[in-house]
């Protein structure tokens, strides 16, 4: 248990980051899965269509630095590759 005002404020900050970090996770995972979806029932369209939306949800992700910048970057340039 916290015995401090700030440790107390401190849980409570901490809570609300992580349900913040888990959401922002959950769309990561969401997004990675979708287009694995989309290739891998060769629908190469959808999954063109969707690129620029699956990119740009997982910069957001990486800025935050919830997922290492590099990890982002290596899933995106491996997308690309098989689109």
């Amino acid at each position: 248990m916290p015995n401090t005002k700030s440790a107390i404020r401190r849980v409570r900050r901490v809570k609300k980051q992580t349900a913040v970090n888990r959401i922002r996770k959950s769309k990561y995972k969401n997004a990675v899965k979708n287009m694995e979806s989309f290739l891998k029932s060769k629908e190469k369209e959808k999954a063109k269509k969707y690129f620029p939306k699956f990119q740009s949800i997982l910069m957001q992700v990486a800025k935050t630095g919830i997922i290492n910048k590099k990890t982002i970057s290596r899933k995106i340039s491996r997308v690309s590759k098989k689109i």
